[in-house]
């Protein structure tokens, strides 16, 4: 599998319809008219994965004050999601994309340096999709820790 192009801004955000840890599938149209910050993250309940989401989490109200919402997107599958998110007791939806082909299409997947070493895997990324459906903000190789109090920063919340 190879990582297609990164997104810019004013791309037309990609389309995904994936299963999530509610048992439905959500979809990016269910957010059409609205702006929706869509990120990706590695592994669920790793200790980078759990800090960015639970950072998420803890500033979901300023997000959604400003009519943003949050969705996440792993390769974990749907059962594994479900506990993460018990665990962490997240308030978002927690997307699952085990063929990594929404991951792609963002540019999220693909040849990364861990460990000081080159591997194929999830590159840790997050956009801001606007009520149009385009990309207003496109962010990758992001920290797990402090990204979400630099996106807010970026956002002017």
């Amino acid at each position: 599998m190879t990582a297609s192009a990164r997104l810019s801004v004013g791309d037309a955000a990609p389309a995904f319809t994936l299963a999530s840890d509610s048992g439905a599938s959500v979809s990016l149209a269910d957010y059409a008219g609205q702006q929706v910050v869509v990120y990706f993250y590695p592994a669920a309940s790793t200790p980078g994965c759990t800090k960015q989401a639970c950072d998420f989490r803890d500033s979901l109200a300023q997000l959604n004050a400003a009519k943003i919402a949050v969705v996440g997107i792993s390769p974990d599958p749907v059962a594994k999601l479900v506990k993460f998110r018990e665990a962490q007791e997240l308030t978002f939806p927690l997307l699952s994309d085990p063929t990594k082909e929404t991951m792609v299409a963002y540019g999220a997947f693909g040849e990364k340096t861990m460990y000081g070493k080159k591997v194929e895997g999830v590159i840790r990324s997050t956009f801001l999709v606007d009520a149009e459906g385009k990309i207003q903000l496109a962010q990758y190789n992001v920290k797990a820790t402090g990204h979400v109090a630099k996106l807010l920063r970026d956002l002017r919340l």
